[in-house]
């Protein structure tokens, strides 16, 4: 995983629940200080609930964008219940973005 990261590629991990794969990912994720989400693909999942949404704040009176767990650096997909061809379990980004 970690020569993933290091040439902006992608790992996509499969197996059976309970094996550690979002474990991984976190320590991951935390030893190379990058910031990490996860989404639960279920068949509910929306396109707003990964990319995010605009907000109207009634104090400003202006929209505000919250950011959706695809802007994060390392990116963990899972979902049991997703159809074969939307499962992708570990989906990672390099770690470049200047905080």
């Amino acid at each position: 995983m970690l020569v993933a990261v290091l040439c902006d590629g992608h790992v996509l991990i499969e197996d059976v629940p309970g094996i550690g794969k979002t474990t991984l990912a976190k320590a991951l994720a935390r030893s190379i200080d990058c910031s990490f989400a996860r989404i639960q693909f279920t068949p509910d999942l929306l396109p707003s609930d990964v990319t995010g949404i605009s907000v109207f704040n009634q104090q400003n009176q202006s929209f505000e964008f919250r950011a959706g767990p695809v802007f994060s650096q390392i990116l963990l997909g899972d979902g049991s219940t997703a159809p074969r061809r939307a499962r992708s379990p570990v989906c990672w980004r390099q770690c470049r973005n200047a905080r």
